[in-house]
């Protein structure tokens, strides 16, 4: 990922670290109701009803927690996957049940151990829910500054949007920040959001999408 020049660097240095303080200050019980809204706005989300394959992540350092949508998927005869870290920033991804195994990776967030042979490409699967630190409502995105999202779904910005698969962003409502912030300015690499999943809406940001939110 290129180098961001040092202004923008410090701006987003004070957003991440405003936006994990009011992450932190959330008590349990509001990140618990949390997930089960985002849940509730994921099972409305018409591409998730024709999905076969959808990738979480598993929450980690106060992000949005998605404990239901394991369950919810085995609901709609569908695969859930976690990301799985290789060597350089491209994640490939893992098929998960609750209650199966995990492992740490080199940052220590909890990531299925299995064989490489089972591992799946990013192309392969259908909505991949993204954490975020801060989003604003056209689909820009400030993650936690290790370019792995970015890389990963970089062929995305090669093809015309929507495509697959579609990239859902998860965030509570109050990491939302205006377009116009200075340390939410988009770069070239930088991979735009198909929409935002937060406990109270589902915010449509991809171009070709149907303009309501709910």
């Amino acid at each position: 990922m290129p180098e961001i020049n040092p202004e923008l660097r410090a701006h987003r240095q004070r957003l991440r670290s405003d936006m994990r303080a009011r992450r932190a200050a959330l008590a349990a019980h509001v990140r618990i109701e949390a997930g089960h809204g985002v849940a509730m706005q994921l099972a409305g989300l018409s591409v998730f009803g024709h999905a076969r394959r959808l990738a979480g992540y598993f929450a980690c350092n106060g992000e949005l927690p998605l404990h239901e949508v394991p369950a919810l998927c085995r609901t709609r005869g569908m695969d859930y996957y976690l990301p799985v870290l290789g060597r350089g920033r491209i994640m490939r991804f893992a098929r998960w049940q609750t209650g199966e195994a995990l492992g740490g990776n080199r940052y220590g967030i909890p990531e299925p151990r299995v064989p490489e042979a089972d591992l799946r490409a990013a192309r392969t699967l259908d909505v991949v829910l993204v954490p975020v630190i801060a989003f604003s409502r056209d689909g820009t995105r400030l993650g936690t500054g290790g370019g792995f999202y970015d890389a990963t779904f970089a062929f995305l910005r090669r093809q015309p949007r929507p495509g697959r698969p579609r990239l859902c962003g998860v965030a509570y409502a109050v990491q939302e920040v205006g377009g116009d912030h200075p340390g939410l300015q988009a770069q070239d690499w930088d991979v735009p959001l198909d929409f935002v999943l937060t406990e109270r809406e589902t915010i449509v940001c991809a171009q070709g999408e149907p303009c309501s939110t709910g």
